[in-house]
């Protein structure tokens, strides 16, 4: 989950996915939770502490 309230859209979380699960939308920024590993790699090259992980039902 990318919380809005903390995202700069710097797009670099983008870059760096190796499924491509993360994709900008209408100005926003959103994962695609059914592709997402939960690797970490968007999470570690976030500056904001936007991308929050939670486990999944």
């Amino acid at each position: 989950m990318i919380d809005v309230t903390k995202c700069k859209k710097c797009l670099s979380c983008i870059d760096v996915c190796p499924v491509l699960a993360i994709k900008e939308n209408d100005g926003t920024v959103e994962i695609d939770r059914s592709i997402c590993l939960q690797c970490g790699c968007c999470k570690s090259c976030c500056k904001t502490d936007a991308i929050v992980f939670k486990l999944q039902d």
